[in-house]
């Protein structure tokens, strides 16, 4: 059977059926009105002012691949090498091929750099054994915010953007649930953060785009993008969300929308509400305790050496550091990494 008419234009066959609408489509139609959506999504949000520089958070992968093309604002690309063998190094490679594409600059900066010697293989070398090996992604996401942001300011951008979708976001939203962590529940909603504490302002204006169609549209468009799972993902707690939230699609196809749009409507009744948060004492990061989570899980992992200061604008390296090749382990103690 022949594929049928693309319902706009009417001229070329359709290629897809889009999967939020059920609209046969050409993929150039398709594409356009992917772009639409977004640019909808930017500019009713209010997320990018004009004239921002905006660092663009570039993983290799499709979503950050497809955020990178001009909305008529200065992008810049922000690439984070979190040190993890087999896996990164392809990743990059892709950004630059893209970044060279595009004629965007791009800067790269690396765990290792940042955060006196530590990269994810060191982390996970260092938990293993401790009961915690399974928490490299936690650990990873508090690092690699962390760098983005030390990455952004290098560069002198004025906001972040970063490619999570609406299936991310809703994995996010079970997450906190099955965590009962308020607190994040609490500041799960809307298209961004406003930058408290000194922060850069951030914004994801693929919130309300599903995988499928930002993978659709990275075909289409023929990006180039790295589509490995990273080497510690099937041990992170996310894999279960995901797992779940499948299911709860399969059930009801909107499920997706209707998680993310929970979390932009959710109110914590007032005795709920967690404390008002501070600054971290060593670099000024927003911060619900005395330490961020970044310094908090830097000085669990640098127990028993000379601690690691990450302060504003210091991005050199103390006596610290991560186990050296021939270097006995050196676990931390069951309670040097906090549980976040």
């Amino acid at each position: 059977m022949p594929a049928p008419q693309c319902a706009t234009c009417h001229k070329a066959r359709a290629a897809l059926r889009r999967p939020r609408s059920g609209r046969a489509l050409c993929g150039a139609c398709f594409c356009a009105a992917f772009e639409a959506e977004v640019l909808h999504t930017v500019v009713a949000g209010r997320l990018l002012p004009s004239g921002a520089v905006v660092a663009v958070g570039a993983s290799g992968g499709k979503d950050s691949t497809v955020l990178a093309p001009r909305l008529g604002i200065s992008l810049r690309l922000v690439a984070v090498d979190e040190g993890i063998g087999g896996y990164r190094d392809a990743a990059l490679a892709a950004v630059r091929r893209q970044a060279a594409r595009w004629e965007l600059p791009l800067t790269v900066v690396a765990y290792a750099d940042l955060f006196g010697g530590w990269t994810m293989d060191a982390v996970a070398r260092s938990t293993a054994g401790s009961g915690r090996s399974r928490a490299c992604c936690t650990f990873c996401g508090v690092l690699r915010r962390r760098a983005l942001e030390e990455g952004a300011r290098l560069v002198g951008a004025t906001h972040i953007v970063t490619g999570h979708n609406a299936d991310d976001m809703a994995e996010t939203v079970l997450m906190n649930f099955l965590r009962g962590d308020a607190a994040r529940l609490a500041r799960g909603g809307g298209l961004g953060s406003p930058g408290e504490g000194g922060a850069l302002p951030r914004c994801r204006p693929l919130q309300l785009a599903s995988q499928k169609e930002v993978v659709l549209y990275a075909h289409f468009r023929r990006l180039d993008y790295f589509s490995e799972e990273c080497v510690y993902a099937p041990e992170a707690f996310r894999g279960h969300a995901r797992h779940l939230l499948k299911l709860l699609e399969a059930a009801r196809p909107s499920a997706v929308l209707d998680l993310v749009h929970s979390a932009e409507r959710l109110a914590l009744a007032p005795a709920a509400r967690p404390p008002a948060p501070g600054a971290c004492s060593r670099c000024g990061a927003l911060a619900s305790r005395a330490l961020c989570q970044a310094c908090a899980l830097l000085d669990g992992l640098n127990r028993g050496r000379p601690r690691l200061a990450i302060g504003k604008g210091r991005r050199g390296l103390d006596e610290a550091g991560p186990p050296r090749d021939g270097e006995p382990e050196r676990a931390p103690a069951p309670d040097a990494v906090p549980a976040f």
